[in-house]
């Protein structure tokens, strides 16, 4: 029976055992951290049907009021490092900082980590001007159903996506996507991402689950059930044994963290950091890996280790302060 119909047929427990086996062959037991950093809230484009940008952008009246400060940005790739978390890539939207400006905080964050990082900014051909502080390129195909990406993703060309990863690949950079579940696809529609990281060479597979945001057409829409999610990504490691997988949930679905696990993912992401660190939510995180089985690379609870200073990177402290002041307040609440 192939992988799709193990989906169909809630096969569930054959998937996990089947990923299991495999990640631990090919990728061991460790588990990263991964945290997404945000340049700006601002997108020119504003029209992806499920996005909290959409849903801010009739709001904001001088867009360049919504990027963030770029000491803030470093402090926070800082406080990443401390942490031993991985920077998933950069985001934000459409039209808030321009590529040299880019290129300089990838710079920066190069410095402060030790590690290229990815990009996850839109649709570009600029990547001539990158060096080796960036790692690799995304690029945001959200749906596993082409039909669907067109009518909710209407600004982002699936043919300029697949373009851009194409020149990507041709200046030696790394090749990533990310996929949303629970807008609408359907099991079978998992074949169009195969073919996808295949005909791609894609590297790395960032999965979220839908997080339905106020004023979005998805607002009261449920997000996808826990087995489903895992499912598809169990075939998918099945399908690739050698592709690094991500997966996110939200701090409300912290439950889906062992089954995604055994499905096959090698990090964890989405999740509102600096709410969650060294409360029982961050502990949460950390059981569930352990009950996978996992270990992790990083901490979700050690407050000391936030302490640490990096002369080299001092006059970041101020900023670097407000963090670990707000962290430890979620604590003391």
């Amino acid at each position: 029976m192939n992988l799709i119909n193990k989906i169909k047929n809630h096969q569930t427990i054959e998937l996990l055992q089947d990923a299991n086996k495999i990640t631990i062959a090919e990728h061991g037991k460790q588990i990263t951290l991964e945290r997404a950093i945000f340049l700006s809230w601002w997108c020119d484009k504003g029209d992806c049907a499920f996005c909290y940008m959409s849903s801010q952008k009739p709001k904001i009246k001088e867009p360049e009021k919504a990027r963030r400060k770029v000491e803030s940005i470093l402090a926070e790739a800082e406080i990443t490092r401390r942490m031993g978390w991985n920077i998933e890539f950069l985001s934000g939207g459409y039209g808030s900082f321009k590529t040299p400006e880019i290129k300089n905080i990838a710079k920066k964050i190069f410095s402060i980590t030790g590690k290229p990082v990815w990009l996850n900014l839109g649709i570009t051909k600029e990547l001539e001007i990158y060096g080796d502080e960036i790692a690799g390129i995304t690029g945001a195909v959200e749906i596993a159903n082409p039909d669907l990406h067109q009518s909710i993703c209407p600004s982002k060309s699936l043919e300029d996506i697949i373009e851009m990863l194409e020149l990507a690949g041709e200046f030696g950079f790394k090749k990533a996507i990310t996929i949303i579940l629970g807008l609408g696809e359907k099991p079978e529609d998992t074949k169009y991402l195969w073919n996808l990281i295949e005909e791609m060479g894609i590297d790395r597979v960032t999965f979220y689950s839908l997080n339905p945001h106020k004023d979005t057409i998805y607002e009261n829409s449920p997000q996808p059930a826990s087995l489903y999610y895992a499912n598809v990504v169990a075939a998918t490691r099945i399908k690739f044994p050698l592709l690094e997988i991500v997966t996110g949930t939200w701090i409300d679905n912290l439950a889906n963290i062992g089954p995604l696990i055994l499905a096959g993912a090698n990090g964890l992401t989405k999740f509102p950091l600096f709410k969650m660190y060294g409360t029982r939510y961050g502990k949460r995180v950390e059981e569930e890996v352990k009950w996978a089985g996992r270990y992790l690379q990083g901490t979700f609870t050690d407050l000391e280790i936030l302490q640490e200073s990096n002369v080299q990177h001092a006059d970041l402290e101020p900023f670097i302060k407000r963090y670990i002041d707000g962290i430890t307040k979620n604590v003391k609440k």
